[in-house]
């Protein structure tokens, strides 16, 4: 059985996945082990938002990511405001591309199933994806994700989450349409 790697795009028709200046700095492709883990690429909350508000912007969005890992490597959804997700991903289609490994793909280190490339990787496979949010919510079904929603929060975790937020809004000056986001999600900010 050969192994597939994963990668996630609202763009259509990739026949390559070439690197882009990412995260790190440098021109990589994303890609993951479980195709679930790519769903949450789909779409990005700061992007959408502004697009739905017509927030005109130039240059990149900022990413919103509030997920992480279960203690046995499922990908978590954490929403940090009320129907994040539904907010999020509802309505967004894209393309879960597969290709195979090659020699120049390797682990991400701290990523559960990351792997990263720096090399073009030819499309062996793409899967059309209707709706992020019902492919997500198939996801959680399935036991294959997890998603925590904004009422399962502790009061513990409200009181990080807005401390955390409201640092967010204050460092972010430089980027407009991320405060413009932060702002019309939580209440608290304009207060």
């Amino acid at each position: 059985m050969i192994l597939l790697l994963f990668h996630a795009s609202q763009t259509p028709g990739l026949t390559i996945l070439t690197p882009h200046i990412s995260n790190h700095g440098q021109p990589l492709v994303y890609l993951s082990k479980r195709r679930e883990n790519t769903l949450v690429y789909l779409s990005n909350a700061v992007e959408k938002h502004c697009k739905t508000i017509n927030f005109h912007h130039a240059g990149y969005y900022k990413t919103w990511a509030s997920y992480g890992f279960t203690a046995d490597g499922l990908l978590q959804l954490d929403e940090y405001y009320p129907n994040a997700t539904m907010d999020t991903y509802k309505g967004v289609a894209g393309y879960i591309y597969s290709v195979q490994p090659a020699d120049c793909c390797r682990q991400l280190s701290g990523i559960p199933d990351a792997v990263i490339a720096e090399q073009p990787l030819f499309v062996t496979d793409c899967e059309y994806i209707p709706d992020a949010y019902d492919a997500i919510m198939q996801a959680v079904s399935d036991g294959r994700m997890v998603l925590r929603h904004y009422t399962q929060n502790s009061p513990e975790k409200l009181r990080w989450i807005e401390k955390e937020i409201r640092s967010e809004y204050e460092n972010a000056v430089a980027h407009p349409a991320y405060r413009a986001f932060l702002k019309a999600k939580f209440d608290f900010l304009s207060a």
